[in-house]
């Protein structure tokens, strides 16, 4: 083949500018942008949050960057809960996660990694000996997915740039969530009302002993393990377009509703955004607890805040005829609307621990040892159980099929589905 055709054959070279050019638009499209903002004021002095923006799955490996937003750690009976659980779940979350994996495998591995890590962190604060507790909501970032996982009724919503405003969280209050009083009362607790010296009864639903209103949190040693710290999970992938997360606590969510919120910062920037959120709930209810609010934006490009959605007019058949208000209670939330603007990848919020870990646990290959679920204890096959094998007392048929359970991490389950005795001693 002569030197002419050769050179015929071969794409014709592209400027270094452009090439630089087109990588760069490339990134403002695969990698967004996270801007974030913070606002609180304090009643009782028991909310935390957690914001860490440079986390790594590969440590020294920029390209493997995500962000953690755990926002809210809302404490009850104390604040020591709220402080151990801020400083000990990203780990135990981490180490439930296997090395060597791609993103994409990351990415599927980290729903179980979440309820191994809330549940060990549970295990792990109960051997303290205290008795406070705590809410927690848990964002993880990266890039376009966003994974969130949560127990109590810190919320977490999502407004989309379609104008939808979603819950990715499930409210765990016994008030008002029927599944969670069925399942605490089949697991040996009571619920009931406040009743004082045999008068009317007032006040939320709450849990007996303890009186907690909540059926799911970490920590409350001295109500009972059927209120359990296996969270809520969801995991969905935003459009290039991208959206804003306004995550926070009670104290904003018991004055105002998710479209509230969403609507009140909308067309301004993250730090301003949050400040307004708290604002308008002081303005709409006062202070009546600890009030926390955290504002993120997945934006495609670096511009300064995502762009304000149009207010649509609304005549006789849209308002007969519109969309429902999102329900905090029920399994059917909302979905992720419109096509092209969300993507659900995961959601799971059973309190079986059986349901939530992965049938495909094998044991060491190279050590021969199997490893607990939970707490990544490496164990002997006669000393580990299968989460499926029934109670802890009474092994079923079938012990060897994974995920296995060490035997610490096994009464847990089993006190949380009410197979034992859940009013653990506490130490004073």
């Amino acid at each position: 083949m002569s030197q002419d055709n050769i050179s015929r054959m071969r794409p014709p070279l592209v400027p270094l500018a452009t090439l630089i050019g087109r990588e760069l638009r490339n990134e403002k499209i695969e990698k967004p942008f996270v801007k974030y903002g913070q606002a609180a004021l304090a009643k009782k002095g028991e909310d935390y949050f957690l914001i860490k923006p440079d986390c790594q799955r590969v440590p020294g490996d920029l390209s493997t960057s995500f962000s953690v937003f755990a926002q809210i750690f809302d404490g009850h009976n104390g604040v020591s809960a709220a402080i151990f659980v801020k400083e000990k779940l990203l780990d135990n979350v981490l180490s439930a996660i296997p090395q060597d994996i791609t993103r994409e495998e990351w990415l599927q591995a980290l729903p179980q990694a979440l309820v191994a890590g809330f549940v060990k962190t549970d295990i792990e604060f109960q051997q303290k000996g205290e008795t406070s507790g705590t809410t927690v909501t848990f964002v993880v970032i990266d890039e376009w997915t966003v994974t969130v996982a949560s127990v109590g009724d810190s919320r977490c919503i999502l407004d989309s740039q379609g104008g939808v405003v979603s819950l990715l969280t499930v409210d765990h209050r016994l008030e008002e969530n029927v599944e969670e009083r069925e399942r605490v009362t089949a697991s040996g607790g009571e619920v009931g009302r406040l009743n004082v010296f045999g008068g009317n009864e007032v006040g939320p639903l709450r849990c007996w002993p303890g009186g907690l209103c909540l059926s799911r949190s970490i920590g409350d040693t001295d109500v009972g393990e059927f209120i359990v710290p296996i969270p809520h999970v969801k995991q969905v992938k935003l459009s290039n377009a991208g959206g804003r997360l306004v995550i926070a606590s009670d104290g904003i969510w018991d004055a105002l509703s998710s479209d509230m919120a969403a609507k009140s910062c909308r067309g301004l920037p993250a730090e301003i955004a949050a400040k307004l959120v708290v604002k308008e709930a002081l303005r709409s209810r006062g202070l009546k607890d600890d009030t926390t609010c955290l504002v993120v934006d997945i934006i495609p490009s670096d511009i300064p805040v995502l762009p304000a959605i149009p207010r649509k007019k609304h005549n006789m058949f849209s308002s007969l005829f519109g969309k429902k208000a999102l329900s905090s209670v029920s399994k059917s939330t909302k979905k992720l609307s419109a096509v092209g603007v969300v993507e659900e990848l995961f959601e799971e919020g059973s309190a079986i621990l059986a349901e939530r870990l992965s049938k495909y646990f094998p044991a060491n290959a190279n050590s021969g040892l199997c490893r607990c679920a939970v707490c990544q204890v490496d164990q002997t096959p006669g000393d580990s159980l299968s989460v499926n094998s029934g109670s802890f007392f009474s092994p079923g048929s079938k012990p060897r099929e994974g995920p296995f359970l060490c035997s610490n991490c096994q009464k847990k389950k089993d006190a949380m589905e009410g197979k034992r005795s859940s009013r653990p001693t506490v130490m004073t």
